[in-house]
């Protein structure tokens, strides 16, 4: 039995699979088995699978559900005590596997497990992940006390960069299948399982997060996509300020989409919950600008990644 089943869902990723998959094949710590499943993709993509012959990889091919459902599916055939995830289009560097592996060993009592990542949003753009807790001695790894404190610009946990003990994984039921096409499948997750027990954290990148890749789900239309539902965990927040103030701002992520997508009844149903003193200054502004003035700003932001400067309302 590997120590690590890591989980790759496949959906119309023919150009950056191959990529993906060296990455984990170069990996210094090789104890590990690939569960691949192909998400009824239409492209190449199976093709490009197919010519590999590596006993590490078990494939699987289904019909098109959805990337939560998919990933949920990869677990359900795991061997391993542990399983790690890894996104068709993302990247891991050579020492992510031993990063985790380091963090499992150090504190084998815990639950769920992560490293630091950077985002590349292109190749003259790419830029480590923003927390509080980055501030810690380069190569830190320890048990974070607040997940939801050092999660208000970037996650702590990416999927490409976590890992579960398998039994947790399945305690919590997994990624919750009725959220669809990025919009907060892995975010409800994360805000279970930090409920549940704290995150073990690395310092150390190993990961990448690439966020120019092809077929991303994240460009699917906002009208189409099923948002987790916030509301349910606002109970809790009543007494946790960290959980509230990450539940506004993933509300306020969440009001912007819909504007922009013109839908204002969805804008009024996430904007009306939120807490404005636990926005910025600059994201309050951003609220009641009218959605063309919204759509100026998306294109200069891109405009400026080009240039590789970052803009975010999230800092």
């Amino acid at each position: 039995m590997s120590k690590f089943s890591v989980i790759i869902p496949l959906y119309n990723k023919e150009r950056d699979i191959l990529n993906t998959l060296n990455s984990v094949f170069l990996q210094t710590f090789s104890d590990f088995e690939i569960v691949l499943v192909n998400d009824g993709s239409t492209d190449g993509s199976e093709a490009v699978v197919k010519k590999l012959e590596d006993p590490r990889i078990s494939y699987f091919s289904k019909k098109n559900e959805g990337v939560a459902k998919t990933r949920n599916f990869g677990v359900a055939k795991a061997n391993s005590p542990f399983v790690a995830f890894l996104d068709a289009d993302d990247y891991w560097y050579p020492h992510h596997l031993e990063n985790l592996n380091s963090l499992t060993e150090k504190f084998p009592d815990q639950q769920w497990y992560a490293t630091a990542y950077e985002r590349k949003s292109n190749e003259r753009l790419i830029a480590p992940m923003i927390s509080p807790i980055m501030q810690k001695p380069k190569g830190w790894k320890g048990v974070v006390d607040e997940y939801f404190q050092n999660s208000l610009i970037n996650s702590l946990a990416w999927t490409s960069a976590v890992c579960f003990k398998t039994t947790f994984f399945k305690e919590l039921n997994g990624f919750d299948a009725a959220i669809t096409h990025g919009a907060g499948e892995d975010t409800d997750l994360w805000i279970r399982a930090a409920l549940k027990a704290p995150l073990v954290f690395s310092t150390t990148v190993s990961a990448r997060h690439n966020l120019d890749g092809s077929n991303r789900i994240s460009h699917t239309p906002t009208l189409t996509r099923n948002y987790m539902d916030i509301s349910k965990y606002e109970a809790i927040a009543k007494d946790n300020i960290y959980l509230k103030k990450y539940l506004d701002l993933n509300s306020y992520s969440f009001a912007i989409q819909h504007k922009l997508a013109n839908d204002k009844i969805a804008f009024q149903k996430y904007s009306e919950k939120i807490d404005r003193d636990n926005l910025s200054g600059r994201q309050r502004y951003l609220l009641r600008q009218p959605r063309n003035f919204l759509r100026l700003l998306i294109k200069s932001k891109g405009f400026a990644e080009k240039l590789g400067i970052r803009l975010t309302s999230f800092k």
